[in-house]
């Protein structure tokens, strides 16, 4: 596999910050041009992951528009959901569901991390109550 020259690593990890800073307008941009929506971090981190993480739900919609995958897991096993439920951000739960998140998914799953932390708000949005 060939190196990556430090443009593109340096390319690369801004992509990231937009991600955690909810840089919506220039992540999307750059999807749009080409950018893969589903650019993993050297942790397996997704896009997705970063915004639903760091609760920035309109680049987490942004991103799921543009194809970004709602039940990819990061090497940990974790996926976008589990983030969200993780750092209590019902609007982002309820924007990944809406687009096919699986609860059950990732281990430990969103469910599992909703119940382990006892989050009552996160089971009932996970569970569709």
């Amino acid at each position: 596999m060939a190196e990556l020259d430090e443009e593109t690593i340096a390319f690369a990890h801004r992509m990231f910050d937009l991600a955690r800073s909810g840089g919506t307008e220039e992540l999307i941009g750059n999807v749009i041009a080409g950018l893969p929506a589903n650019l993993t971090n050297d942790s397996g981190d997704t896009l997705l992951i970063l915004a639903a993480y760091h609760n920035h739900v309109d680049t987490v919609i942004a991103l799921l528009e543009q194809g970004a995958e709602p039940n990819r897991v990061n090497d940990r096993g974790q996926s976008a959901l589990v983030a969200a439920v993780f750092q209590q951000n019902p609007e982002t739960v309820k924007a990944l569901l809406a687009t096919g998140a699986d609860p059950a998914g990732g281990t430990p799953s969103a469910l599992a991390t909703a119940d382990f932390y006892e989050l009552p708000e996160m089971v009932a949005l996970l569970r569709g109550a």
